[in-house]
């Protein structure tokens, strides 16, 4: 696609290709600003939150169960979250999203 532009404005005789180089350099700093930094920033809150995962933490793993922490395995990265008395699921530490207390909240 980039190679049909750059073509099509040497063709058309611009002595110039630097209009066209910034316009293209604005768009990717336009789209880093609005959609790459964004989820960044939000998987470094989610990073954060996994890491500081506590015993009795109330949280909602990756298919929307919602549990409380009732163990965590840092050397296997998994957390065991109970879901209802005495039911208890293993899931990969990566995989538990958010604070329940906070969705509940919003």
């Amino acid at each position: 696609m980039f190679a049909s532009i750059i073509m099509a404005a040497q063709q058309q005789g611009q002595g110039s290709m630097t209009p066209m180089l910034v316009m293209m350099a604005a768009i990717f700093v336009i789209m880093w600003f609005f959609m790459i930094r964004p989820q960044q920033k939000e998987r470094k809150k989610i990073q954060e939150f996994q890491n500081s995962l506590q015993k009795g933490t109330k949280v909602v793993v990756g298919g929307g169960i919602y549990g409380t922490v009732s163990n965590i395995d840092l050397a296997a990265g998994v957390v065991e979250v109970e879901i209802a008395k005495n039911v208890i699921i293993r899931v990969a530490k990566s995989n538990v999203f958010a604070d329940a207390n906070a969705l509940q909240k919003a």
